[in-house]
């Protein structure tokens, strides 16, 4: 057992570090509250090969895995840069095509997915069915050679900076009449394909969407993968690295949390010259929240080890783990700088109070941390199924 990353992976977060702190938080602030997206950052990861370190090499990637990418995420939100479509793009959309697309569509989008020049982001939300997807109202139906899609979907991140989203829909057997999953490449611009624009508690450049799809035409090569039954294990395909990668992100934002939080208190002098984080009911808030944060990366490794050596059911487990830590993580250390800083945590300048909305959405997105308790509860402890 080692906890030691390779020569390989070292550099890549030296490198992904240094990206980041270039550009900074207050750069993300700036750019969220002018309306605008970060495509400078974005442009550059993707021409220094940070946002395609796990498509593979022929493809145009670096040939890593989720543990790679995990490390780009992470990096980048330690920098105060949390990109959520990180997350949506290269994460989901690239695994789920490069695990269950056909070969043109994988020639088609990875390449402009590994150097940033193209995003795909993924719709599976649904207003109705909430956390569960066997419940989805969108249905895609044949209409000649190929395909009318109905239905409408919620927080879809990004929808206006990509280029397709990824839709999660349902078609119907043929053989069964029953109906079954499957997901479809909708180009952005596509007639019937509407959007109205969530307004969010959160202070992030990357915005989220309703989505409308009133027959939606698309052409047969739009179904991702050979068939239909490539549905299902597409769908699931991209849980895992969805898990990680946003735990990642999490763990990353705890961790700039609290290093702004301790260079304020290693200087700040009010009682008798002292620092107050020489008191410890300054410090050790601190401390807890440190130790919270540097548990979730240790999950988060192990997930995304196990997912890359292709261990999906323990990694299934581990990921969801690592999700929900991470999460109550990055609440706890984001509330703790805040509180630590006193007044000043609550001004744009000290940049921690801009992350409030971002960590406490974390507990309840991509999956809640109830739903993460029901499968512990149900795969791990035995439990009956509660829901």
């Amino acid at each position: 057992m080692t906890f030691d990353l390779t020569p390989e992976q070292d550099q890549l977060r030296d490198a992904v570090r240094a990206l980041g702190r270039r550009y900074g938080h207050g750069y993300f602030v700036e750019k969220a509250k002018a309306g605008e997206h970060t495509t400078e950052l974005w442009a550059e990861a993707g021409r220094l090969g940070y946002l395609g370190v796990n498509i593979p090499i022929e493809y145009g990637g670096g040939g890593g895995g989720i543990t790679e990418l995990a490390i780009v995420c992470e990096e980048l939100a330690a920098a105060g840069c949390p990109l959520l479509l990180l997350v949506v793009s290269p994460a989901i959309a690239a695994t789920v095509l490069n695990r269950h697309g056909t070969e043109e569509q994988r020639k088609r989008h990875l390449p402009g997915l590994a150097d940033g020049s193209q995003k795909i982001v993924f719709a599976i939300t649904e207003p109705e069915a909430g956390s569960n997807f066997h419940r989805l109202g969108t249905v895609a139906r044949r209409d000649g050679d190929g395909w009318l899609l109905n239905g409408r979907k919620c927080y879809i991140s990004g929808v206006d900076e990509a280029g397709h989203v990824l839709v999660v829909a349902r078609t119907e057997d043929s053989s069964t009449g029953k109906l079954k999953p499957a997901l479809f490449l909708v180009p952005t611009d596509a007639a019937g394909l509407t959007r109205s624009k969530l307004d969010m508690e959160i202070v992030s450049p990357e915005n989220q969407f309703l989505l409308y799809l009133a027959d939606v035409r698309v052409s047969a090569d739009a179904l991702l993968g050979e068939s239909l039954d490539a549905g299902l294990p597409a769908l699931f395909a991209g849980l895992n690295p969805e898990r990680i990668t946003v735990a990642a992100m999490g763990a990353g934002t705890g961790r700039y949390a609290i290093e702004r939080a301790s260079e304020y208190t290693a200087t700040r002098k009010v009682w008798g010259g002292r620092t107050i984080g020489s008191h410890q009911g300054v410090s050790h808030p601190l401390a807890h929240a440190a130790v919270q944060v540097e548990l979730a990366r240790l999950m988060i490794q192990k997930a995304a080890t196990l997912y890359d050596a292709g261990r999906d059911l323990e990694a299934g487990v581990a990921g969801n783990m690592a999700k929900y830590a991470a999460g109550e993580a990055a609440a706890l250390a984001v509330d703790t700088a805040v509180q630590v800083l006193g007044g000043a945590g609550m001004t744009t300048e000290y940049g921690v109070a801009t992350l409030l909305g971002a960590v406490r959405a974390g507990r309840i997105a991509p999956v809640s941390r109830e739903m993460i308790l029901n499968f512990v509860a149900q795969h791990v402890l035995g439990q009956d199924k509660s829901y």
